[in-house]
């Protein structure tokens, strides 16, 4: 799992998802074996409509099949597959139609909740259907009748599925092929999202009804020691608590714990759904007015107004016997209340850099009911 995230501004810049390395793969192994043309560099259509264009590093050609990779480029995003080669063995076939199966590196799905049936590659419905098109295309251009074979794999993919929520989600073996425009947007981060989605989807799936959502590796391990949750319960948030409190929204569960660091929950207390320093800072003001409605006199103000992280201001506060802590989480739960339906009982609980408890709002339950 991630640590919990600084506030250091990063540059911006895009790249393209799995599910575009592998369809440039599959039309430059398709182009050799329907055209006998050996390319490198190739033109993909992305499902929005934007063309662009990958360089194809290695290719091998080996009777019916073609094998062909390409270096994945997340861009600026945190992408665990930054850099990894993606490769497509693509054979003809006598029968019409797409049988796709995973390669070393990509994962097979073994778990009930994701939009995959168990027992199928872990290559996601836009990716499929982004290599169907253009392999359809290249079938129609060149009068072939029959359909293909694609085998897709990523170079060392399941040592990097170590640090993906996979097995969690229970797809083992490898990594996912994700994507849904083709295109990584710098913390965006796409496929952490979707990964949190298929954490909540798959807990559901195995009737799991209580879940907590972390914002890194600190937060999670407090939380697990709080209610001795199941692993497929923990759901690696991030920043991304809109992503949690959005997807609840729509496919509500029964109780749900957000646990972060002090800061980060100050963040969702002063209305902000992504945490990450691109999006929103720690507002002092905000705080200087949680600690004036404490009690604070003006010199405590003026030392929150002026000082330089979320865990001072605590500390502050602390020393003049006031629960900032807890009037934040109490502030952070009103706004995920605003987000998530009433019949998700919901609570908040925020830790300092130790990882202890500092502050927690909302519905405490320890029974084991609660803790499926």
């Amino acid at each position: 799992m991630w640590p919990e995230s600084n506030e250091g501004k990063s540059p911006l810049r895009s790249g393209l998802t799995t599910g575009s390395c592998a369809t440039a793969c599959c039309v430059a192994a398709a182009t050799l074996l329907l055209q006998d043309q050996h390319i490198t560099l190739v033109s993909i259509k992305l499902p929005r409509g934007k063309m662009v264009e990958l360089t194809i590093v290695n290719t091998l050609r080996d009777h019916n099949s073609v094998t062909t990779s390409t270096i994945k480029d997340a861009g600026d995003d945190p992408d665990v597959t930054h850099g990894a080669r993606v490769f497509v063995r693509l054979q003809l076939r006598p029968e019409t139609g797409i049988r796709f199966t995973a390669g070393a590196g990509v994962g097979t799905v073994t778990r009930d909740g994701l939009v995959l049936a168990v027992g199928e590659a872990a290559i996601n419905p836009v990716p499929r259907q982004m290599m169907t098109e253009h392999l359809q295309q290249l079938a129609q251009e060149n009068h072939y009748r029959g359909g293909f074979e694609v085998e897709v794999g990523v170079e060392k993919g399941e040592q990097l599925a170590l640090k993906t929520m996979n097995s969690r989600l229970g797809i083992l073996g490898g990594l996912s092929i994700l994507g849904t425009t083709g295109i990584v947007r710098p913390f965006s981060c796409a496929a952490y999202v979707a990964s949190i989605h298929q954490g909540i989807d798959v807990a559901k799936a195995n009737g799991l009804e209580h879940i907590a959502a972390a914002t890194g590796s600190s937060s999670e391990s407090a939380i697990t020691r709080e209610y001795q949750l199941p692993e497929m319960a923990l759901i690696e948030m991030g920043d991304f608590a809109g992503a949690v409190l959005k997807y609840l929204k729509r496919k509500p569960i029964a109780k749900l714990s957000i646990c972060g660091g002090f800061g980060k929950m100050c963040k969702l207390a002063d209305g902000n759904l992504d945490l990450h320093s691109r999006a929103s800072s720690i507002n002092f003001e905000f705080l200087a007015g949680l600690a004036k409605g404490l009690g604070a006199g003006p010199e405590l103000l003026q030392a929150v107004v002026t000082a330089n992280t979320s865990i001072q201001v605590l500390k502050l506060c602390r020393q003049q016997g006031l629960d900032l802590a807890s009037v934040v989480c109490q502030k952070a739960l009103l706004k995920a209340r605003s987000v998530v339906p009433d019949s998700v009982q919901i609570e908040v609980l925020a830790i300092d850099r130790q990882g202890v408890f500092v502050g927690r709002a909302g519905a405490i339950d320890n029974s084991p009911g609660e803790s499926l």
